[in-house]
Parts: structure tokens; C-alpha cells; sequence
């Protein structure tokens, strides 16, 4: 009779396995976009078999939010070690999405990726709560100290987070506009600027 691996060597496989995918289809998504990551060229690249691939991403658009996710968690990560130094709400979380807006233009095709599933209307919520409680979190100044702190919840009901998520809309949509060669990084910035400092101005 097989001898099962314990529960928490198999969680950590299943885990390794999960990251080892999603590695994969985000390197896939730098040379091609969203069109290259193919579920099938996906599990053969990442050495799975299709059904498990599918296991882990029902759909290629779970695939997407994943590699999505993924960045959003680096970007977090940087946050928290160096933390933006303006000491206005406006100038934070412009700071942050400039941060953002310049990582991401290091590699085009994954930035497509990540604003193209934004605008998606199955993912377009999730994503951009995420983005949006970010954004919450540097203008209250809420970031934690640690990676292993918990972040505040925002308040999503309130006026104040409806300002911060008008400003995460904008974010996207200056994102489009450079992807599409109609906005250079220094426009974009003069822009987030001129939006943030009214819709913050009471943080």
C-alpha cells in the first residue's frame, strides 16, 4: 500500500506547483501578452499535466488574475520596505502609482496583461478593490511596518474611499494611454497629480 506524503509536505508541493504555473504563464505573458499564455503551452512550460493546470485555474482568466496578483504582491512588498515619503496624501499615492506605472513599463507586454484584465468585467471588481485598498493604505498611512503585519480594513462604504477609487480608475486609464503611445511617464504624472490633490485633499 502507498505510503501518503504528510499533509503539510503535500501543501507545501501544492504550493511550489501553483507558483512553478504561475511563473511560467507570467513569463509567457512578458514575450506575448495575454494571447501567449495558452493553458496548454502553460502546463507543458511549467511540467504539469493540463487537467492539473486546471485544477489550480479553472479558466485562463484565473490564470491572468493570478500573474495580476502576483505583481500587485511585489508592489506591496516594495511599499512596505521603502514606504512613499511625501507627507501629503496626494503626493503618496501618486508616488506609489508612479512606482507602479515605472515597474510595470520595464516590461510592456505583462504591463498589457495586467491593464487588460483590469478592464475585463469578470475580474475588473476584484482587481480593482485590491489596487484601490493599496492605495487606501498609503494615503491614511495605514501601510504596515512588517510583511507579516495585517493591513487595516478601509471603510469601502464611505465617500472617502470613493475618492481613492476614482483615483485608482484614473491610474488605469493613463496606463492605457501610455501602453497605447498617447501619454508619456512625466504627463502621466502632471495628470495624477492634478486629479489626487482634489479628490485627497481631505485625507
Amino acid at each position: 500500500m502507498a505510503v501518503q506524503a504528510p499533509i503539510g509536505m503535500r501543501a507545501r508541493s501544492q504550493s511550489q506547483r501553483r507558483k512553478r504555473i504561475v511563473q511560467t504563464a507570467a513569463a509567457l505573458a512578458l514575450r506575448g501578452g495575454v494571447e501567449a499564455m495558452q493553458m496548454r503551452t502553460v502546463a507543458e512550460r511549467a511540467g504539469v499535466a493540463l487537467g492539473t493546470l486546471y485544477r489550480y485555474f479553472p479558466s485562463k482568466m484565473d490564470l491572468v488574475v493570478a500573474v495580476v496578483t502576483e505583481e500587485l504582491d511585489l508592489l506591496e512588498r516594495s511599499i512596505i520596505r521603502r514606504p512613499p515619503k511625501a507627507e501629503t496624501a496626494p503626493g503618496r499615492t501618486v508616488d506609489v502609482l508612479m512606482r507602479a506605472t515605472r515597474g510595470l513599463m520595464r516590461e510592456p507586454e505583462l504591463a498589457d496583461a495586467l491593464v487588460r484584465s483590469l478592464v475585463m468585467a469578470e475580474v475588473k471588481a476584484e482587481l480593482g478593490r485590491r489596487v484601490t485598498d493599496l492605495l487606501w493604505s498609503v494615503a491614511t498611512s495605514a501601510v504596515p511596518a512588517a510583511e507579516d503585519e495585517e493591513r487595516p480594513e478601509p471603510d469601502r462604504d464611505s465617500d472617502a474611499y470613493v475618492l481613492v477609487s476614482s483615483l485608482s480608475s484614473i491610474w488605469f486609464f493613463e496606463m492605457l494611454e501610455i501602453l497605447k503611445g498617447e501619454r508619456d511617464l512625466e504627463e502621466a504624472r502632471r495628470r495624477l497629480e492634478i486629479a489626487a490633490e482634489p479628490l485627497l485633499a481631505g485625507f
